[in-house]
């Protein structure tokens, strides 16, 4: 009876109004289309009543914009993981984010089942050095549940403060329960482009993000690795693991630099302006050096567009895992008041027209992300004449002899120093990397017998 009364004082004014603006604008976005479809006037009025109770029998008084906020976000909510509505500060840090700076924790997110789920952290950032992976589904937020939270919501809790701490409680494939991440916030700056020569004339790049000017950096180390190798390079191992994506531009971009010609990448949704085609244009700045090209399963989106394209064109080996399976690309829409859409407008095809969309890229090699455990040299060696007591010294052998004692302390281990990670074997610190270098240098020995 109190709820009757109360709709019953409320102006009809007020309500017409509100029905009036929505009705226009629905009137507006179908007249500038073109289409003949009958607005949705019962449903219309069916918001306008809930927008009404709301304002009247909600325990609490809700100001018209934080409800009509509140609407269009429940509209983008439900459409799909990647569709959000960005409030203006929102919309700042994505801007931020694209252009390489940005504050949080480092990685990439969206939204599954109700949950945060890391695609991939991002390269030397907070969240990647605290052992967060790619997979993690993130269920708590300090001590709030992430279940009921919109993606933006999540992220802006996630984001603070350089210096402060947030704890994740995360559910990771292969544990038995949930468990706690303690991440210190701080200031993200993402370096696109990294590489260095593994042996010489083989190169790595990696990439950890697609952003504006990733192509161009990408030239540019390359020209600097064919410097080191003394004016040419034998090959080059492309990493995207853990690549959550980024600008599209920089994926086309990306794939031109070592395709020559044909389709590398397009699209199609409902307008003709989502309809797009890249293609490559004739030059390879590796002149037909082999390329391995590792993913993994936080290899999204822009990451997919690369591997998909170099594959499709027989121009790379793809090694490593299945890639996460993003396949569709989001339009950032801005609006008058200094928020913007970031809407799902069309899916992407690689150019043998398949859909990478919840399927992801298939390595043409599968390499499971294993750890190589190291083994003392002493116990796999083979016993040779150099081993016997007191065998003759050989040509340019020194005549001193290891004593019983040195060589029970070698043999225990006392005099073993633990090497630096950087200065340990390949094969451990990286066993993907391993394996693609070995690839590589196979390709080129089979390039230099054909050629």
């Amino acid at each position: 009876m109190n709820s009757r009364v109360v709709v019953r004082s409320l102006p009809v004014l007020g309500l017409g109004v509100v029905l009036g603006v929505l009705v226009g604008a629905a009137q507006g976005v179908l007249a500038e289309r073109g289409q003949g479809e009958a607005l949705p006037l019962k449903e219309l009025r069916a918001f306008t009543e809930v927008f009404a109770k709301i304002k009247s029998d909600y325990v609490e008084a809700v100001d018209d914009k934080t409800l009509l906020d509140n609407a269009i976000k429940g509209m983008l909510s439900g459409l799909d993981p990647h569709s959000a509505y960005l409030v203006p500060d929102d919309y700042k840090d994505l801007q931020a984010g694209t252009s390489g700076e940005f504050g949080g924790l480092g990685i990439e997110v969206n939204m599954e089942d109700g949950f945060v789920k890391v695609i991939a952290p991002i390269d030397d950032t907070p969240a990647q050095r605290a052992g967060v992976q790619a997979g993690d589904l993130v269920i708590r937020l300090d001590d709030t549940p992430v279940k009921g939270m919109t993606l933006p919501d999540a992220v802006k809790v996630m984001r603070g403060k350089p210096g402060t701490s947030i704890t994740l409680t995360v559910v990771r494939e292969g544990r038995d329960r949930p468990f706690p991440i303690t991440i210190t916030r701080d200031v993200i700056r993402v370096t696109s482009i990294r590489s260095r020569s593994l042996e010489p004339g083989y190169g790595y790049v990696r990439i950890s993000q697609f952003q504006s000017r990733t192509g161009e950096n990408l030239r540019e180390a390359v020209d600097k690795l064919r410097d080191e190798g003394g004016g040419t390079l034998k090959g080059l191992v492309l990493d995207l693991r853990n690549n959550p994506g980024g600008v599209l531009s920089a994926a086309v971009s990306v794939s031109d630099a070592f395709l020559t010609d044909g389709v590398i990448v397009y699209t199609e949704g409902r307008l003709e302006d989502a309809k797009l085609r890249f293609s490559a244009k004739p030059s390879d700045i590796l002149e037909g050096a082999p390329i391995v090209v590792l993913v993994n399963g936080g290899s999204a989106s822009a990451s997919e567009i690369v591997a998909g394209a170099l594959q499709d064109h027989n121009r790379a080996v793809i090694m490593g895992e299945k890639t996460f399976g993003k396949g569709s690309v989001q339009t950032i829409l801005p609006m008058d008041d200094g928020s913007a859409l970031k809407l799902t407008t069309a899916r992407y095809f690689t150019p043998s027209g398949r859909s990478i969309q919840a399927k992801g890229i298939e390595p043409d090699i599968t390499v499971d992300p294993l750890r190589i455990a190291s083994v003392e040299r002493e116990s796999r060696e083979r016993i040779s004449e150099a081993n016997l007591p007191r065998h003759l010294t050989g040509e340019g052998e020194e005549s001193g002899r290891e004593s019983t004692l040195e060589k029970a302390r070698r043999a225990s281990g006392e005099e073993t120093v633990k090497k630096p990670a950087e200065e340990q074997p390949l094969a451990q610190r990286d066993y993907p990397l391993y394996e693609a270098l070995n690839l590589l240098k196979g390709l080129t020995i089979l390039k230099s017998q054909r050629s």
